[in-house]
């Protein structure tokens, strides 16, 4: 059973990003060559993608790109649309194309649908347990290398948002910047200066350094690790006069799904959770061959 939610305006992932993971996907796979698939006879043959538990179906085109640079003739027919929640026993799409060429591309392309369905899924069961709050869920640079932008796509699959892509779209002040600085007003005012377009997120670790960082103006202000009524008492601050929520507040830090909801009742605007992209637990997906 599949549901089909409103699709959400997602912008696609960058072709050539993707056509740069396949490539290296498929060559760290194939080497030389398929030395089994060589012994098949190479004719005309179907499969189907069974997704085998509950799901959010993410990685298509990474999916489709690996099938067609071992046969661009290949016809991938998707029952499924990218972002659908699907159950288990759901079959997702029927290929038709070479049996070789199937067979060959069944790992890597699989490989990639498992686990951007994985971060799509987590994503998604995270933004539900934030359901009417007002509180935005965000994800972290804590990705697998090579697969930062196929993840970070995964994550706005499944209804997250993402926060800065790499070191070079925001400035992110934590303690080690803060204190080479000289403080945190003297950090604030050094990447205004220096960086003036982008946007400035700055962490703090106590109630007088999140003054300091509303006094002095960011985009948002992280605060990292902060007990319950330490978090309270940062909310009521913040939106309090003078800075009026004007400076929205990002709770990070061993944040986990049960305690989510109990965050944002707290009234925060954002919550980062790295574990959306590091602990991935593969989606079971199969791809099973049929003669034609």
């Amino acid at each position: 059973m599949t549901q089909r939610p409103t699709p959400p305006r997602l912008a696609p992932p960058d072709p050539d990003a993707v056509a740069a993971n396949v490539a290296a996907a498929l060559a760290e796979d194939l080497g030389t060559g398929d030395v089994t698939a060589a012994l098949l006879p190479d004719r005309a043959a179907t499969a189907k993608l069974l997704c085998k538990q509950d799901a959010v179906i993410c990685g298509r085109p990474w999916f489709d790109a690996c099938h067609r640079a071992l046969d661009p003739d290949v016809r991938i027919d998707w029952h499924v649309a990218e972002g659908d929640r699907v159950t288990a026993g759901t079959v997702l799409a029927t290929l038709v194309g070479r049996s070789r060429a199937l067979v060959s591309a069944e790992r890597t392309s699989l490989n990639f649908l498992q686990t951007l369905s994985a971060t799509a899924t987590a994503t998604a069961q995270h933004v539900a347990a934030l359901a009417g709050t007002g509180t935005r869920l965000l994800d972290t640079r804590k990705t697998l290398p090579g697969l930062r932008l196929a993840q970070k796509y995964a994550v706005r699959v499944g209804g997250g948002e993402n926060h800065r892509i790499g070191l070079y779209d925001t400035v992110m002040l934590k303690e080690n910047h803060i204190r080479a600085a000289g403080g945190i007003a003297a950090a604030i005012a050094d990447a205004h200066t220096r960086a003036p377009g982008l946007p400035l997120v700055v962490e703090v670790e106590t109630l007088d350094e999140l003054r300091e960082a509303l006094a002095a103006g960011c985009t948002r202000i992280l605060i990292d690790d902060f007990d319950v009524a330490m978090r309270r008492e940062a909310v009521a601050i913040a939106h309090a006069a003078p800075f009026d929520g004007r400076i929205p507040l990002e709770v990070s830090g061993s944040v986990d799904l049960d305690a989510l909801r109990a965050i944002a009742a707290d009234g925060v605007d954002y919550v980062s959770i790295g574990a959306l992209t590091k602990h991935v637990q593969a989606i079971d997906l199969s791809l099973k061959l049929q003669d034609v």
